[in-house]
């Protein structure tokens, strides 16, 4: 049988675009939010800049239409938006300065206290023999340890040693001779404390 005559019904290929205003949602689902819309509201839209998880439920048009005209920035003022921009700098993270605090002072002193004594157990830098006897190193306790080190002595320092620098702390950080300043009184505190603490076992 001859194929050049086919048969092919009318219309069957022919596409027809629905009218986008006839969609009607189902009943399971939400409605648009623009008023008279009848279609579903399946995409988000944020409300506003303060109203945060909030969002308006529109269809694909009137999504679009929303996005088209929303401003997030619109009702700041000139330095709010600059202060946002410095903050979006660091993702809206807090940050912190590197300038000096109140205590830097007191810490730059400890730091300087042990400038001189470096330890060098192995006699790599000094001119001592390293294969000589060195004197047993005393046992202290913890809290007598902890004393030494809020003072900033090592744990070989001797009496007298323990009572110059108990001496040039209390000196230095005293009220009375630091112009009244009582935010070091922690540190006058530590100090007393440690000294007690030394004296009462036998150190000084």
């Amino acid at each position: 049988m001859s194929t050049a005559f086919e048969y092919r019904p009318k219309y069957v290929d022919i596409r027809v675009k629905p009218d986008a205003g006839s969609a009607r949602r189902e009943p399971h689902e939400r409605a648009c939010d623009h008023v008279g819309c009848l279609r579903a509201g399946l995409h988000r839209a944020p409300k506003g800049r303060d109203n945060a998880n909030q969002y308006w439920h529109f269809c694909v048009e009137h999504a679009a239409d929303y996005n088209r005209r929303w401003n997030y920035f619109a009702g700041m003022s000139d330095g709010e938006f600059k202060d946002y921009l410095a903050r979006e700098e660091v993702g809206h993270r807090p940050t912190w300065t590197f300038r000096s605090g109140r205590l830097d002072r007191f810490s730059a002193a400890m730091r300087g206290a042990r400038v001189g004594r470096r330890s060098d157990p192995f006699g790599l830098f000094g001119s001592g023999d390293p294969a000589a006897p060195r004197p047993h190193a005393r046992r202290l306790t913890r809290l007598q340890a902890l004393a030494l080190e809020a003072l900033s002595l090592d744990e070989g320092a001797d009496a007298g040693a323990i009572r110059a620098r108990y001496a040039d702390l209390v000196k230095r950080w005293h009220p009375d001779s630091n112009g009244g300043d009582r935010s070091a009184e922690a540190n006058l505190q530590r100090v007393l404390k440690a000294y007690q603490t030394l004296k009462a076992g036998g150190l000084v």
